[in-house]
């Protein structure tokens, strides 16, 4: 990966595609999404969280084995919602601490990386307009790095209210297909319905005061995508 920073003066002619694959990172069995993203992304993927070394972290399931995203079918997705580190395609964001304000935080910048194969590609769209300022492709890629950059940024507090509120409990889902096969997603966390509904007090006037217990409420009711996700599966194994 070669990153460089994205101008109108150096890249005035760039043309990028958007385009998914495996060779581009969407052959994976879950992807990290924010909080955002929760109200589209509950409609097509189970949502769970590990802890990691950074904290908490949500993510969409996207398949049973490794490597395997069983919503991308000969190079394209077949799901409503796709997460927005994705759907970024190569490029991503990155901080000017030169210019950082009164609480640290630097102004962020774009970025994209020279050695994807669908920069420069024949068929991508330009990323600025002939005459300056920038295309739609690039207004589209930029509201998607703020999704991520905002999530990054804000995540870790909504997660702490989820803890604290009780709301997230360790979990190992186990999964049959027969009475052979199955798996274990082992070390998640989730939202838990029965302490989501037995809230109450400050803890349940604080999340709704904050906004928080929708997104609460929303991870929680897409667990019922894990039977969408097990029916994609059996659907695979009786093609091969």
């Amino acid at each position: 990966m070669t990153r460089v920073l994205l101008n109108n003066v150096e890249h005035a002619d760039l043309r990028v595609a958007i385009r998914p694959g495996a060779e581009f990172g969407d052959a994976v069995n879950q992807l990290p999404i924010y909080p955002s993203e929760f109200e589209e992304a509950q409609r097509s993927f189970p949502i769970v969280f590990r802890r990691e070394d950074e904290g908490i972290q949500a993510y969409v399931l996207l398949g049973l084995d490794r490597d395997e995203n069983l919503f991308l079918e000969e190079g394209r997705w077949t799901s409503d919602y796709i997460p927005a580190v994705q759907r970024r395609g190569p490029f991503s964001i990155g901080i000017d601490r030169s210019r950082s304000d009164e609480a640290g935080q630097g102004d962020p910048l774009v970025y994209i990386d020279g050695d994807d194969a669908r920069v420069g590609a024949d068929d991508g769209l330009p990323v600025f307009l002939e005459h300056g300022g920038n295309a739609p492709l690039l207004d589209h890629i930029a509201s998607l790095l703020r999704v991520i950059h905002e999530g990054m940024t804000t995540a870790p507090a909504i997660y702490a209210e989820f803890e604290a509120a009780g709301l997230l409990q360790p979990v190992d889902i186990q999964i049959s297909l027969s009475d052979e096969d199955g798996y274990e997603l082992p070390d998640l966390l989730t939202i838990d319905q029965s302490a989501l509904a037995a809230l109450s007090g400050a803890p349940l006037e604080q999340l709704h005061a904050s906004g928080l217990l929708r997104a609460a409420t929303m991870a929680a009711s897409s667990l019922g995508n894990i039977q969408h996700l097990i029916d994609r599966k059996n659907r695979t194994r009786s093609l091969a």
